[in-house]
This record gives structure tokens, sequence and C-alpha cells, in this order.
């Protein structure tokens, strides 16, 4: 018998209130879970359950021993856990959010990249514009385009990506192109939720700070959105080469004002500070520094 085993199912059936419930979240069989349980009592040579057709309680002796199985459950778990980063075996679960398009176009690719070499982790990814609380919301994780958030978190830079005013052919032949950025203020310009309201930043040549504000019929939490719009030819968006790059290659939107660099958006793995930083977690931070290093759809050429 294996006694760690039996323990975690006479535990379960303790915590579950049912053999039953227990197997269901075990996934085990309610043959095998009841049998576990047996032969722990046939090894402790007393009865740990009061069992009925509705429900299970504890006897006073298995009372005392579900409060020593749940110690040493807990013991064994961390014990695994440090031998698993004394080793740099990561293994578990990383509870990761970032935004919806970074997500799809640059997470993805490296979460699959990172399981093939290590596939005993798991991943448990939530894709949100908004930046969350990773420790009210319980996230081990977070790769943020921006600023990295409040200050009880720890930031790793991965990167930036250059920001890009685009505009479709359609729309420019219509409109004509701005040639300085005050010229934005007299066209259709889509805001994006999460981006410092309504004013577009640049430098000229000389490095000084051009500011414009700007207005438009599209106000939108999402980048895809925005730019899958003024690619129909109705607006100027402002927004990551990562997401206008591919629009910009297949000929639906048009770079604006080249010559006026905004400043890049700064790209950060970020953590909750009073997390211990597990084997896995470390792990894959590198990998990810490593993954994004060249990484040329942050940028438009």
């Amino acid at each position: 018998m294996d006694r760690f085993q039996a323990m975690r199912v006479f535990s379960q059936v303790v915590e579950s209130g049912s053999f039953s419930a227990a197997a269901e979240r075990l996934g085990l069989s309610a043959t095998a879970t009841s049998r576990h349980v047996a032969e722990l009592e046939a090894h402790v040579q007393t009865r740990l359950l009061n069992r009925t057709t509705r429900r299970v309680s504890l006897t006073e002796t298995g009372r005392a021993f579900y409060e020593r199985s749940v110690q040493l459950l807990a013991d064994l778990a961390e014990a695994e856990q440090e031998a698993a980063q004394a080793a740099g075996v990561p293994r578990g679960a990383i509870k990761l959010t970032t935004s919806m398009t970074f997500g799809v176009r640059h997470a993805a690719p490296a979460i699959v990249a990172f399981l093939e070499r290590h596939p005993e982790v798991r991943f448990d990814v939530s894709l949100s514009d908004r930046i969350v609380d990773l420790v009210e919301e319980g996230f081990d994780l977070a790769i943020r385009i921006g600023r990295p958030g409040s200050g009880n978190v720890v930031a790793r830079r991965l990167g930036e990506a250059r920001v890009v005013p685009c505009a479709a052919p359609a729309y420019l032949a219509k409109h004509g192109a701005p040639q300085v950025p005050e010229d934005l203020e007299r066209h259709n310009c889509f805001t994006y939720e999460y981006a410092p309201a309504h004013v577009w930043r640049f430098r000229d040549a000389s490095g000084g700070e051009r500011v414009v504000r700007v207005k438009g019929n599209l106000h939108a939490n999402n980048g895809d959105l925005l730019v899958e719009v003024a690619a129909r030819g109705t607006g100027v968006v402002f927004e990551p080469a990562f997401i206008v790059g591919p629009e910009v290659r297949a000929g639906r939107l048009v770079p604006l004002l080249q010559d006026f660099e905004p400043a890049p958006i700064p790209i950060y793995a970020v953590y909750p500070s009073r997390k211990h930083l597990s084997a896995k977690m470390r792990l894959f931070v590198d990998f990810l520094v490593r993954s994004f290093a060249d990484t040329k759809d942050w940028n438009i050429q």
C-alpha cells in the first residue's frame, strides 16, 4: 500500500464529505477510493470514518489522524518542491495573464516552445487588455505592454514595441496624409481604452516632444478591433507594431509621420514582489527574455 496516496485519498474524502465526491476530484473510481481508505484503516488497525448511506464523518481517532495527515502531506509537497527547485526541474502550473493580441501572436508560440522543453509544466492563461491585480486575482505572472503596474510587483524588461500611426490607403486618398503630428487634430483618430486619454506623443528630429490631443468616432478596449476598422478606410490608429505590422505588410495600412518617432512601449514580465520565484517561473521568465530578444514583429521593418 502506498501510505501517502492512501492519506491523500482519506483527506480528500474528509474534505469532500463523501467517497463519490472525493473519487470525482481525484479522478479515481468509487471502488478504488473506498479501497484506499479501507487499507489505511487496516494498516492503522482502527476505524477512521463513520459511514452511513448519506454521509461520512470522522471518528475521534480519525480526526486526530486527519490533522496529522494534512500536515504530513503539506510537508511532503514542500519537500518535493524544494527538491525540484534544487534540481532546476520545473513542474506544476503557471497562471499567466497578458493582452489579447500579444497573447495570441507572441505568448502562445513561447508557451509551446517552453512546454516542448519542460512537459511537466502546465499553463493557465487568461487574456485581457486591462491590467489585472496579480495578487488579488491569483496570477503568478503577467506579460505587460506599457507600464508594469503598481509598486508591489517585480518587473523584468523583455523588450519594447514601436508605436505606429497608420491609416488605410482609401482613407488617405480621401483625407490626405498628415505631414506633422499637429495635423492629426483634423483627422478621425481612433482611441484605445488603456492608453493615455486621447493624447498622442511624438519626438521630432531635434528631440523635442510634440503632444497632440486627438478625437474620433471610435473608442475601444481592443487594438485588433481598432486596426480592423481603420484598415477598412475609416480613420487613423496609433497602435504597437505587433498589432499593425501584419496589416502594413499586407498593404491594408500605411505608416504615417515617419519623421516623427513616438516613444516605444516597454514590454515586461511582471510577478508579485512577495511571491517566491519558483524554478518553473524563473526558467520561464529567462526563456521569455531569450525568446523575445530578436523579435522582429515589434517593429514594422
